[in-house]
C-alpha cells in the first residue's frame, strides 16, 4: 500500500476474468500489461469524444485509470476505463467494442463486469457522457442527471489540438464589476 499526500493508497490488482459465454470465447481483464495500447489509441484518436488525443495524454489516462480489456483469445476487441477514488465516485469512459464484434452483446458483458468489479462497489455516484447509446447505459442503472443545474463542467474541445480555446481563456476571467471584465493572470 503506497501513500499519496499522507493518505494510504491501495494498489488495484489486475484481475483476469473469464466470461461465461459460448466456449469461453471471450475474456475481460484489468491487466494493463495485456492492453493493446496501439489498438485503443488508434480507436480513440478517431472517435468523436477523444478525437486527436495525443499519445502522451492517452498513456497518462491509461496509467491513472482502472482499465478493462475485452478479448477474444489473445486479440483485444473492446475497452473501457473507470476513473475513480474507489470510495465515493466513478466516471466511466472510453467504452468501445470494435465494429467487427458489435451486435453480440459484448458491450453489455463488459458493462456488467465493470459494475460488478469488487473495488467499484458501494460508490455513491457514477457518471458518464454519451452522445448516442443512452439505452445501453440505462440497462445498467444510468439515468439522465436529476438536477443538471447543480452540475458544472469545464470542457475544452481544442485541448488535443494544442490550442487554447476561447472557453478556456474565459475560465480565467473574473466576474466583472461595472460592466467591465478583468482577466486574471494565467
Amino acid at each position: 500500500m503506497g501513500k499519496t499526500l499522507g493518505v494510504p493508497v491501495r494498489k488495484i490488482p489486475a484481475m483476469p476474468e473469464p466470461c461465461p459465454t459460448a466456449a469461453s470465447e471471450f475474456a475481460i481483464s484489468t491487466d494493463k500489461d495485456r492492453l493493446d495500447r496501439e489498438l485503443i489509441h488508434s480507436f480513440l484518436t478517431r472517435c468523436y469524444w477523444a478525437k486527436g488525443i495525443p499519445k502522451e495524454t492517452f498513456d497518462r489516462s491509461i496509467e491513472n485509470s482502472l482499465c478493462f480489456g475485452l478479448y477474444r483469445g489473445d486479440q483485444q476487441i473492446g475497452f473501457a476505463r473507470v476513473i475513480s477514488d474507489f470510495a465515493t465516485y466513478a466516471y466511466l469512459g472510453d467504452v468501445f467494442v470494435i465494429e467487427k464484434f458489435r451486435g453480440q452483446g459484448l458491450s453489455k458483458l463488459l458493462l456488467k463486469r465493470i459494475r460488478a468489479h469488487p473495488n467499484l462497489q458501494g460508490l455513491r455516484r457514477w457518471s458518464l457522457v454519451t452522445r448516442d447509446v443512452h439505452g445501453l447505459y440505462a440497462r445498467f442503472g444510468f439515468r439522465p442527471i436529476q438536477s443538471p443545474e447543480r452540475h458544472m463542467e469545464i470542457h475544452d474541445p481544442e485541448v488535443y489540438r494544442g490550442k487554447r480555446s476561447r472557453q478556456h481563456g474565459k475560465m480565467h476571467e473574473q466576474k466583472h464589476s461595472g460592466g467591465r471584465s478583468r482577466r486574471l493572470p494565467s
